[in-house]
């Protein structure tokens, strides 16, 4: 498995009511070439994440229409997107035109993520960003089909990643990663949205109290192997 093989495999998904971020073009919010712009970013994060001491896999559910299906990153907003080009070492270029849009679960997760000096890949069950018929900006929960994709892409992530640990962000990510992943420690920390977001960032400081940055920018880039 290599970070090819896995973008091969997310270009193979083909469900209804679903935007692939790494493959369609959205006609209203995404630049000319904001395909493959995502797809060029998970390729560099993916390769780059397997050649560094990564601390974790971050697992959250699906893409989200004000989240990852404009940025092509998972738990991460117009807001974020540069800050996560940047913990990886890359150049950032906005796949989306206009003003940049906020998602709230991807600001709670950053709050934490901006402090820890570790490497951390973010990835969800689902790869796409699931909406109801009819309405592309809109979210919905994957369904049992679309989860059997997406933890086989999941797995192939984790075997090709060889995290130190593996992260899960909410109920239903747990569930799947103890069933998928047998074998491997799984940490459920809860979903910050619907009146999660405290416990959330309290459990986070208990699992990374070594790890914040304390006044070095550069701290992540080398322990991540790239200054």
């Amino acid at each position: 498995m290599s970070a090819k093989d896995i973008l091969g495999a997310l270009g193979k998904l083909d469900f209804d009511n679903t935007f692939n971020p790494y493959f369609d073009r959205c006609p209203v919010h995404d630049a000319a070439e904001a395909p493959e712009l995502r797809s060029y970013y998970l390729f560099e994060m993916l390769e780059r994440a397997a050649s560094s001491n990564l601390d974790a896999i971050w697992v959250g559910r699906d893409l989200g229409y004000r989240g990852g299906r404009r940025t092509g990153l998972a738990l991460t907003d117009d807001i974020h997107f540069s800050d996560h080009l940047v913990r990886w070492g890359l150049e950032p270029k906005r796949p989306t035109f206009g003003a940049p849009v906020a998602e709230r679960t991807a600001s709670t997760i950053w709050d934490i993520l901006m402090q820890v000096s570790v490497p951390v890949f973010l990835w969800n069950v689902f790869p796409l960003h699931p909406y109801v018929n009819g309405d592309q900006f809109s979210n919905r929960a994957h369904n049992a089909r679309e989860r059997k994709a997406g933890t086989d892409i999941l797995i192939s992530i984790v075997q090709y990643l060889r995290p130190q640990r593996v992260i899960a962000v909410g109920n239903d990510a747990f569930k799947v990663l103890s069933d998928a992943l047998p074998d491997v420690g799984v940490n459920k920390v809860r979903h910050p949205s619907y009146g999660g977001q405290k416990e959330f960032l309290e459990s986070m400081r208990l699992l990374y109290a070594g790890s914040f940055i304390e006044s070095d920018p550069d701290l992540f880039s080398r322990r991540a192997g790239f200054a």
